[in-house]
């Protein structure tokens, strides 16, 4: 379903199969999503994994895209990026991946469903997700009223590393 365009942030994260390429192909595959665009992109970031950490380093980023898309339609679209780039969904939420697109905000819209949730569970607590977001929108209030700047301020950065 069209709708009218929202701005939505897309968290990128890989560290499987040359993470930093994953992430690069990741985003010329959200350049062309229909009835979207692209609007920015941070930079890369390397970050320790969340869970277990008997796996690689993690490469993060985040995007924004300007959709029509209806949230759904877009989460559809990145699964099938992650899908093509042989991602393996697995029990294990945080086990290591070949590629990880996850909406973080989607206009000002919050969104509780079994398969989306919207703002992104945990984002306020994740370097490797306020960071890359405050470079791109450092004035963006998010939809309880937390302003990104004071959280990207606050948090550890836990030996996060901008990469580009």
């Amino acid at each position: 379903m069209i709708s009218s365009p929202k701005i939505a942030y897309i968290g990128l994260g890989s560290n499987l199969s040359g993470p930093v390429e994953q992430i690069k192909q990741a985003i010329k595959k959200v350049e062309i999503i229909p009835h979207s665009r692209l609007l920015s992109v941070s930079s890369l970031y390397l970050s320790k994994p969340m869970g277990p950490q008997d796996q690689d380093d993690y490469i993060n980023a985040v995007l924004a895209l300007e959709t029509s898309l209806c949230a759904i339609e877009l989460l559809n679209s990145l699964q099938s990026i992650e899908n093509n780039a042989g991602r393996v969904r697995k029990e294990n939420r945080w086990g290591a991946r070949i590629l990880d697109l996850d909406i973080i905000l989607f206009g000002n819209e919050i969104i509780n469903t079994d398969r989306l949730t919207i703002p992104h569970y945990g984002m306020s607590e994740r370097e490797f997700v306020l960071l890359p977001l405050a470079e791109i929108a450092p004035k963006l209030i998010l939809p309880n009223g937390d302003s990104l700047e004071d959280l990207s301020q606050k948090i550890a950065k836990n030996s996060m590393v901008k990469l580009s």
